[in-house]
């Protein structure tokens, strides 16, 4: 019986997968599979992937002909997922060795529908244990709760997938699936759906699951088009949170979290392509106009002087310094950046 799924996606990360499938094979268990999910790598990926199902007990395929991203990847491990609970990995992440022995007894022993954990980040040899931002642990809570305050770091504000570990029934009720095509910010819809629909959970001391941050090839690293995913997934944040019935109590917090992101952006918008940057300032004002606007003022007045001042601009469809060209409409921006 397989008590714990592990899904895996790959994309173009040969230099590291080696990392990431030794640590698998230090998890091994009869009651756990690893559903290695190749979403088309061009690197030589799905070479040692092919080798890992010879090697890694539990070890399984699952092969994408068509490059789909990293949410829809993970969807197609959760179609094959057989476990009683599922976690995730990164392809370029990589695992202690016994952790999933250690995330299993706590999904058990805590009964909740999920269970999320600290975690370590790697930036070259430095590491550096980051902390799930909720104070109570070992205790089960109810995930609505922990939303909240607005103005300050919260559950929904660590939006990893691969921090906890999930009961089937979330599953089974569709509220671990993410939205297909998502390249960037995958995990903020899902996190937030995770809190509003999910009935409880908690909280474990787990250092295990080790970040790689810095990566050249991450699209965190990356100033391209798939970037501006992050509007798409926020649109949906304040969609559904919309209507929930806690609403006024829930939105603020969200439309906060969107404007902070929007103006992370905004703030380095040069490492972005001169097609894909005039595009985030256009689809960022009119994300702006599409935002509850007495909602929005408020948010503004607290986000600080000097991100709010950039949202404003931007909502007025000023240029972020003198001399930046006028936007290109979104339609045209991939047909730029291919050229």
């Amino acid at each position: 019986m397989v008590k714990l799924s592990v899904i895996v996606p790959f994309y173009n990360v040969r230099q590291f997968a080696p990392d990431t499938l030794r640590s698998l094979k230090a998890n091994a268990r009869d009651d756990v599979e690893f559903l290695l999910v190749d979403d088309c790598s061009s690197d030589g990926t799905r070479d040692l992937l092919e080798r890992a199902v010879e090697e890694v007990p539990g070890a399984v395929l699952l092969p994408h002909e068509v490059n789909g991203g990293l949410a829809t990847a993970r969807n197609t491990g959760l179609d094959a997922a057989r476990g009683t609970y599922l976690t995730f990995l990164d392809g370029d992440d990589w695992y202690a060795p016994g952790y999933c022995g250690q995330l299993l007894d706590a999904a058990e022993r805590l009964g909740t529908d999920f269970v999320r954990v600290d975690h370590v980040q790697v930036t070259g040899k430095a590491r550096q244990i980051h902390r799930m931002p909720h104070g109570r642990r070992e205790v089960p809570l109810r995930p609505l709760d922990a939303i909240l305050p607005a103005d300050r770091s919260t559950s929904v504000d660590y939006p990893y997938a691969w921090a906890g570990v999930y009961h089937r029934r979330l599953l089974d009720s569709g509220v671990l699936r993410f939205r297909d095509g998502l390249r960037t910010a995958e995990d903020r819809p899902w996190i937030w759906r995770l809190h509003r629909e999910a009935e409880s959970f908690a909280v474990t001391s787990l250092y295990g699951v080790f970040y790689r941050r810095g990566v050249s090839s991450s699209l965190t690293q990356i100033g391209d088009v798939r970037q501006l995913d992050f509007l798409r997934a926020f649109d949906q944040v304040i969609e559904e949170t919309a209507a929930h019935a806690q609403a006024a109590e829930l939105l603020p917090k969200a439309i906060r979290t969107y404007c902070a992101v929007m103006a992370h952006h905004l703030e380095s918008i040069e490492r972005f392509e001169p097609a894909v940057a005039r595009t985030l300032r256009a689809e960022s004002a009119a994300a702006l106009g599409r935002l509850p606007q007495d909602l929005l003022r408020s948010t503004l007045s607290a986000l600080g002087p000097e991100r709010a001042a950039r949202l404003r601009r931007v909502r007025r469809g000023q240029a972020l310094r003198p001399g930046t060209p006028a936007a290109v409409p979104a339609t045209r921006v991939h047909e730029e950046t291919a050229r």
